[in-house]
């Protein structure tokens, strides 16, 4: 724009507002880019929502749906749970079995004798010869060896040893050991539990009785495995948990005599039922979002507002406004109508299952009539008898009865009704160069292209306008300046005839 404009000295108009004037019709231009940029912007975010959730019902769903190992659900139950857990693995046999319990495993154990100070009290610094009852002159040594190595370790004792190096030198032996300051005992233990991972203390008894682990003074509890008798088979572990035929065992406790659990495994109806329930749950979500955002009223008349409009109105009422845009912003979406039929004809679509032609209606799932659903919800599904469902609670559940007496058959329908609409949505998302990126379900790069098209748009527009706007303010200062020299020169002229 001109550094300084004159706004009517000379001509006394207001050439300010003539001159705004003039350019509205310009700006107008300006105005309506912009508008348009901010609703493709805004239908950009409705259509990124929108691809999220369609994302995730592929990928979290689908993906998975359309193979049968997602069916192979098992689930164990025991008549004890106190006394042993199970883990069912996907290979485990459906079946009933027995269990007993005869021993848990156990870690070699030793508690040492009190020790007491000639003075004071003892610490893991304190040496052999502070320890009362020691002889003056005492020396020997400690033989450790644990029964998963075949070599023995000597511990050299005499009256300069500390307790500390005893504890390290037994750690380093292959045992865990500790001396509880406050008790003034020994404790060592085997690493791990087990027969196999026991462990023996010998030596000179001198030695042993200055740290209290002579037999008469400790207390020595022998590392033992674990043994169950399932079917009737033995079964030992170095710990307490067995993994037997795709099933893992964890004891807790023995059986008492003549005492038996009973192991069930079978399949997993309620595991398999909600992992339907919850896909069904996912896709109704998205088919009602999309129902609704196709069907929504018009909001012919309604633009983004300017930020001179804003200035006007409350922010309730720019709030309401701007909602009434964007709540009709894929309202008949070629797009969106695309995406919804083709999710919906897949879904009504008949799957040959053993020779037999089925449909979701075949396992008790249903859309509600016309008059029962509520708008933008008619092509949602129900499951009969599902407690969560208001609508259709009452009904027999077919889909559990079926899990539970033909899964063979729920299998085959749902992992090929999976696969289809996983093939669909994948083709519906497909790379079109110019127009879409790889897994979108809509026109993000030909958005994106629209969007930077009017960015520059809106620059061309913007200089033309303050261009239009300088022309006019250079045409008023001519005027201005005209009608001064000419004020100059009647002045002049007046001055000259006596006036």
């Amino acid at each position: 724009m001109a550094g300084m404009r004159l706004t009517g000295m000379m001509s006394g108009m207001d050439t300010e507002s003539i001159i705004q004037q003039l350019v509205e019709a310009k700006k107008t231009k300006v105005d309506k880019a912009k508008k348009s940029q901010t609703k493709l912007n805004w239908k950009q975010d409705a259509w990124k929502e929108l691809n999220t959730k369609l994302q995730n019902l592929q990928k979290k769903y689908l993906s998975n749906m359309r193979f049968a190992t997602d069916y192979a659900k098992k689930v164990t139950k025991v008549s004890n749970s106190n006394k042993v857990s199970v883990i069912t693995g996907e290979n485990a046999v459906n079946g009933v079995q027995s269990l007993r319990i005869d021993q848990l495993a156990k870690s070699g154990y030793m508690t040492g004798g009190k020790l007491e100070a000639e003075e004071g009290e003892l610490t893991a610094l304190s040496k052999i010869s502070d320890i009362k009852g020691v002889d003056e002159n005492i020396g020997g040594t400690i033989h450790i060896k644990t029964k998963g190595s075949e070599s023995v370790v000597d511990i050299e004792i005499t009256n300069d040893t500390t307790i500390s190096d005893v504890l390290t030198q037994l750690k380093s032996a292959g045992v865990n050991a500790n001396f509880d300051a406050k008790q003034g005992r020994l404790y060592i233990s085997s690493k791990e539990m087990g027969e196999a991972n026991d462990f023996e203390i010998t030596g000179d008894e001198g030695a042993l009785s200055a740290l209290g682990l002579s037999k008469s003074q400790s207390t020595k509890v022998a590392g033992q495995d674990a043994i169950i008798h399932l079917n009737g088979a033995e079964y030992k572990s170095t710990n307490n948990t067995f993994e037997i035929n795709g099933l893992t065992f964890t004891a807790l406790g023995t059986t008492g005599e003549n005492e038996e659990i009973t192991v069930t495994t079978q399949n997993d109806t309620d595991g398999i039922y909600d992992m339907l329930k919850n896909f069904l749950k996912e896709y109704n979500s998205i088919i009602n979002e999309m129902d609704k955002l196709y069907n929504a009223d018009s909001a012919k008349g309604y633009e983004p507002l300017t930020n001179e409009e804003k200035d006007a109105m409350s922010e309730s009422e720019i709030k309401e406004w701007e909602s009434k845009i964007k709540d009709s912003l894929l309202r008949r979406d070629d797009n969106l109508s695309t995406v919804s039929s083709a999710l919906k004809s897949v879904m009504s679509a008949g799957i040959e299952v053993n020779g037999k032609t089925m449909y979701l209606s075949s396992f008790g799932i249903n859309t509600l009539s016309y008059f029962e659903a509520a708008d933008n919800e008619r092509n949602a599904y129900h499951i009969d008898g599902d407690p969560d469902d208001a609508s259709t609670s009452g009904n027999a559940d077919k889909l559990k009865s079926m899990i539970a007496s033909d899964p063979d058959t729920v299998v085959s329908f749902f992992t090929q009704l999976s696969k289809n609409l996983y093939d669909k949505m994948s083709d519906l998302s497909k790379s079109v160069d110019g127009y879409r990126t790889f897994g979108n379900f809509y026109d993000d790069k030909k958005m994106k292209s629209d969007y930077d098209d009017y960015t520059s748009k809106i620059s061309d527009l913007e200089k033309k306008l303050t261009a239009y706007e300088d022309k006019w303010y250079a045409k008023f200062a001519a005027m201005e300046t005209a009608l001064a020299k000419m004020q100059s020169n009647m002045s002049a002229v007046t001055g000259l005839l006596g006036g």
